[in-house]
């Protein structure tokens, strides 16, 4: 499914602004769309009302703005700590009339996964390039339910085992959904117990002193 052509005109207006990399934007664009067929994939279904997605470091809006828009009754939550980009998702979700149905949650992860209204909650989160695999599992863990999925998109080279050991994603709760990969492009990893309340650690902390 294309991304619709307001989304599309947001994205491009986000690439402008530096918010996106550089190149076509349509790669980006089905890049984007890659993460909605990896989820059904996963989760034998479509994402509905009674799902919702937090997109970590959301920044110009990849892949939130278009799996929202895949998915016209999934509630998305951009997580985005940067204030320019986050004034400018907000601006987007209006252009794109997603409705009360999306909201930008413009602080740090680390903060954001301590709401009582985020935390444990969410199906899924997604993850574009927000970071390292231990600072991407710290920050998602928090706000996955017990069954929840985080899809994190990999480098060219997949990290695959050694970027994300079963021992450290132990620690949150995180376990492999399944030992042969189910697309290279992603990481995909399951909400196994609830995420322990230490976690995630204060802000910047994730980064700095990292788990694994």
């Amino acid at each position: 499914m294309p991304a619709p052509e307001v989304v599309r005109e947001v994205l491009a207006e986000a690439q402008g602004q530096g918010f996106i990399g550089p190149g076509p934007l349509d790669p980006h664009v089905a890049h984007a769309l890659c993460f909605s067929e990896v989820i059904v994939l996963v989760r034998g279904r479509t994402l509905d009302h009674g799902d919702h997605l937090v997109d970590l470091g959301a920044g110009g809006g990849l892949p939130g703005l278009v799996l929202a828009s895949v998915w016209p009754e999934l509630r998305v939550s951009l997580v985005e700590g940067s204030t320019r980009r986050a004034a400018f998702l907000e601006e987007a979700v209006d252009r794109c009339g997603f409705g009360a149905r999306v909201d930008v949650v413009g602080t740090r992860a680390e903060v954001a996964g301590r709401d009582p209204e985020l935390r444990g909650r969410c199906t899924v989160v997604t993850a574009r390039s927000f970071g390292t695999p231990s600072e991407t599992a710290e920050c998602a863990a928090p706000f996955l339910r017990v069954g929840g999925l985080l899809v994190v998109s990999e480098p060219p080279e997949p990290r695959g085992s050694a970027g994300w050991p079963m021992i450290g994603l132990a620690l949150l709760g995180l376990e492999s959904t399944s030992e042969t990969p189910v697309d290279p492009r992603f990481a995909l990893l399951k909400q196994a117990s609830p995420c322990p309340d230490r976690y995630p650690r204060r802000v910047g902390v994730p980064r700095k002193r990292p788990l694994f």
